[in-house]
């Protein structure tokens, strides 16, 4: 079994799909693109992903592109065989609240956080000065999707009770609003605090930021 990763490992998207591939216990290579053009050129765009984006993933010969529809893939096909990590349960209704926050995350939550991240770091790193009225914005959102992220991990560790693909789809995006020091947006909610305490902490993202030298990367 060879899998291989398409993509850079600063790529929030690219990071999913690595920290799936920890969790699923799955040994893996990552090729990472010479440069930004690599990814428009024509070879990349007919091999790898047609839109010229990062990741995609080659499995055995089978190759797939867009990090949730990799991730789904991954779990399908070797969750349980490596570890006991249940990222998607097999039961219908754990599943379908797994699914619902999956929803949550990509409507309330990680809209606004990229464009801060963006905006803090991205924009940033390459040479140009953040909006600031984008900034507040963002902001002011973060804080109201994480006052209803506050109610909804009343009396809960994760999202749904158990950690799941919901809560790893979180997780990158908040790495980076912390290493900017914008963590006091979960800080001052005990019940956000905790679940990102939870979530920094399980041993596979800790070893990705380690590996890829997450903390070392300028901001």
């Amino acid at each position: 079994m060879t899998i291989t990763v398409f993509g850079h490992p600063a790529s929030t998207c690219t990071l999913v799909v690595l920290h799936s591939l920890k969790e699923l216990g799955l040994s893996y290579e990552v090729v990472q693109p010479s440069s930004f053009e690599e990814i428009k050129t024509p070879e990349y765009i007919a091999t790898k992903h047609p839109f010229g984006r990062i990741p995609s993933l080659s499995d055995d010969g089978f190759h797939i592109y867009e990090s949730r529809a990799i991730i789904r893939y991954l779990i399908n096909k070797y969750q349980g065989t490596k570890t006991s990590t249940i990222l998607i349960p097999s039961d219908v209704h754990k599943a379908a609240l797994v699914d619902q926050f999956i929803s949550v995350e990509t409507s309330y939550y990680s809209p606004h956080l990229s464009k801060l991240v963006y905006q803090l770091v991205f924009k940033k790193h390459h040479g140009g000065e953040p909006d600031l009225k984008i900034v507040n914005e963002a902001r002011d959102e973060i804080g109201k999707t994480l006052d209803v992220y506050e109610k909804l991990l009343e009396g809960k560790d994760y999202l749904t009770g158990e950690f799941s693909l919901a809560d790893l789809l979180h997780i990158p995006y908040a790495f980076y609003v912390f290493k900017i020091g914008e963590g006091d947006l979960w800080n001052k909610r005990p019940n956000v605090s905790r679940w990102w305490k939870n979530l920094s902490e399980r041993e596979c993202w800790k070893n990705i930021v380690t590996e890829y030298k997450l903390l070392e990367l300028e901001q």
